[in-house]
């Protein structure tokens, strides 16, 4: 027999609890299960897991990173951190309210249900060359047909009918446009129309649109403009194409050619049946009877209708009454009008329309897509909202590094780059010399090349394929870094060719170890210089442009385009107080190590030095 007290001792653990509390303690102390995000700020880690800020900074500290709460940090430091505190995780997955995943909502898709779609063409080439004409050409030629006295609004995009076929054209400004879409994953385009004026030939926005319609990967047909002039030379802009790649049918390519002229209505018929025959090869297919998607092309916001979105259905059908989502903005199709201003009940795959209901403006290449209710319209929005912001702050350059971890896995074997030299003679050396790179494993694909600084057009070109941008003897142009920054793409600064070359070598070979790349931090004008001191040192009266200027930082002297002289910032005022740090906006007085010979106009543009890999 046991005494009153043994049953008191049994009932009770080894610290003295009561063992009817031995379960619950358990329980609480039991692993949980959290899922996380590919990237998330530490703020939300602490959030997500239940662990305390400091705690979760303290362990950061611990594992040799040194992160502030909004610091952005990636899945694998999140899960060691929670694993520290006992908390079990796994990546998160992306689901709607019904429960099913987006990849399967977008893998979906029936084969006995597609149908035949319109293809959905973009006009790209140099300016004046009649890119807009052209439009407006075969735009006046549906009108008459026998639609007179229709007012056509500007959407952005436009539907025209030939032979009983559709055929949607999307009137962008210009390749940027095109590619900036692109840059946010929308794949829209199925043909690119190349206009080349017969009597300028290839200009350097000729190259730089095909350039990018070549990254696309989209088949390109050549429009050859003004052939009405009398200096027309349509045998010259062949040649000079076919010096860019492109092999015509009359010589035994595949690359279709259209003489004509959108002023005077010359080829407009045989540009379009060439569009229908380059689109029946496609053999573009959608089904019109799943939930519409597709992607903004543009938006505004009318002062008496609100917010209004041009949006091209990809697949489904959109209509009045749907519940839709577009990036982080969701909201109700009131309305919706085609590109004549009429009111229209639904719109098929291929089809551009205009839609007045969201509650806020998209942004162009926001995919689109509709959903069951407001609810998950509502939560799906805020989700993505949720990782946009993440995204911002974690955006970082894909290296040259990473692409070389790519080849060496397996996973690509072609290191995309976009080449700006200072001359056209240094472009020509440089590309010479990474094509002699080209092995069966591994191959170096140039998206573009050409002379002068680096643009936001090659920014954009890079972000939407995952290149790298080498800079040869050259700088870039104001913004552009900060652009480069935002949409994380890499920019490699080289003087000398052997070390580009040995490091795109290195890149393929697989041995490339992490190296120092240059960040530029900010930019300030000169728009004063004044004389302090006995000795006569010269301070540079400057409004920061751009970023920030701080104490000490390196900083180069840049006098109309031309780095004429680097050394660091030895001193920032502002007014007569010493400061470390001038933010954008600003008025200060800079003066650099060992320099006096400031002129007004000069730009002064400071950077710093970090790990490739960073």
């Amino acid at each position: 027999m046991t005494t009153e007290s043994q049953q008191r001792t049994a009932a009770t653990d080894e610290s003295g609890a009561p063992a009817s509390e031995r379960r619950p303690r358990q329980r609480r102390n039991a692993p949980r299960v959290v899922e996380l995000p590919s990237t998330l700020s530490v703020k939300r880690l602490s959030e997500l897991t239940g662990i305390s800020s400091i705690d979760t900074i303290k362990q950061l500290m611990r594992n040799g990173i040194m992160a502030s709460m909004n610091q952005i940090i990636d899945y694998e430091i999140g899960a060691l951190v929670a694993s520290a505190f006992g908390v079990r995780t796994r990546p998160e997955q992306e689901t709607g309210e019904s429960g099913s995943t987006a990849t399967e909502t977008v893998a979906t898709v029936d084969p006995d249900k597609l149908v035949h779609r319109p293809p959905v063409v973009t006009i790209l080439g140099h300016v004046d060359h009649g890119k807009t004409t052209l439009l407006d050409t075969i735009r006046r030629s549906r009108v008459a047909l026998g639609e007179v006295g229709q007012i056509t609004q500007h959407i952005g995009a436009y539907q025209v009918e030939y032979n009983g076929q559709k055929i949607t054209f999307l009137d962008t400004p210009g390749h940027e446009a095109f590619t900036a879409i692109r840059a946010r994953g929308a794949s829209v385009t199925d043909i690119a129309i190349l206009v080349v004026a017969a009597d300028d030939g290839v200009m350097p926005q000729t190259v730089e649109a095909l350039d990018h319609a070549k990254a696309a990967e989209v088949p390109i047909i050549v429009a050859i403009n003004k052939m009405d002039r009398p200096d027309s030379d349509p045998d010259r802009v062949k040649r000079q194409l076919g010096e860019q790649g492109l092999v015509f049918e009359d010589w035994g390519g595949d690359i279709i050619s259209v003489p004509m002229s959108a002023v005077q209505g010359d080829g407009i018929e045989e540009l379009l049946e060439n569009l229908l025959l380059v689109a029946e090869i496609a053999d573009l297919k959608a089904d019109p009877d799943r939930n519409a998607s597709g992607v903004v092309v543009e938006a505004k916001l009318d002062r008496n209708r609100g917010p209004l979105a041009t949006l091209l259905v990809q697949s489904g059908t959109l209509r009045v009454g749907d519940y839709i989502v577009a990036g982080s903005c969701y909201g109700r199709v009131r309305a919706l009008s085609n590109d004549m201003g009429k009111r229209v009940s639904e719109a098929p795959p291929a089809f551009p329309v205009e839609l007045m209901g969201f509650s806020s403006l998209p942004e162009a290449g926001d995919p689109f897509e509709t959903v069951p209710d407001e609810r998950t319209a509502r939560s799906l929005a805020e989700s993505r909202e949720r990782e946009r912001e993440d995204g911002r702050s974690a955006a970082r350059a894909l290296t040259l590094e990473e692409l070389q971890t790519r080849i060496d896995s397996g996973e690509t074997k072609e290191l995309n780059l976009v080449i700006k030299a200072d001359v056209q003679g240094s472009v020509e050396a440089v590309v010479a010399s990474l094509e002699r790179l080209n092995d069966e494993k591994a191959r170096v694909r140039i998206l573009h090349a050409g002379s002068g600084s680096v643009t936001d057009s090659d920014i954009l070109l890079a972000a939407a394929s995952d290149a790298i941008v080498i800079g040869f003897s050259t700088t870039t142009q104001q913004g552009v870094d900060r652009l480069a920054e935002r949409e994380g793409v890499e920019i490699r600064y080289y003087d000398i060719i052997y070390h580009l070359v040995e490091d795109i070598e290195k890149a393929l070979q697989g041995i490339l170890e992490a190296t120092q790349r240059e960040v530029i931090v900010g930019h300030a004008e000169v728009r004063a210089i004044f004389s302090i001191g006995r000795r006569g040192q010269n301070i540079a009266g400057c409004m920061v442009t751009d970023g920030r200027i701080n104490r000490n930082a390196m900083v180069r002297v840049l006098r109309r385009g031309a780095n004429v002289f680097e050394a660091t910032v030895s001193s920032l005022r502002h007014f007569k107080d010493e400061v470390n740090e001038m933010n954008a906006g600003f008025e200060c007085g800079i003066g650099i190590a060992n320099y006096n010979e400031f002129e007004e106009g000069d730009v002064l543009e400071t950077y710093r030095m970090e790990k490739g890999r960073a």
